[in-house]
């Protein structure tokens, strides 16, 4: 996590999922910190998205409480205050 970042950030993915795997590069580039959800395996976590995104598509991106579904660059660097 870098010193100007401090968002809790969850990204809820499944392992084949190609824009999920863009989204974790993305903050791995940014140098932000995310707890990975794989909601294939963690039902727990899959109910969890569902409720919080309506949906069952991935990637659910969750920011300091902000649900963002889908990997949108941009917006995932707002949520986050990457540039």
């Amino acid at each position: 996590m870098t010193e100007a970042n401090n968002a809790k950030v969850v990204i809820y993915t499944t392992p084949t999922c190609v824009y999920c795997k863009m989204a974790k590069t993305f903050l791995t580039e940014k140098q932000i910190a995310y707890e990975e959800k794989n909601v294939l395996t963690d039902l727990a976590a899959r109910a969890d998205m569902v409720k919080k995104s309506g949906q069952l598509g991935v990637p659910v991106i969750e920011v300091d409480g902000q649900v963002m579904v889908g990997f949108d660059r941009d917006h995932l660097a707002e949520l986050v205050g990457a540039k």
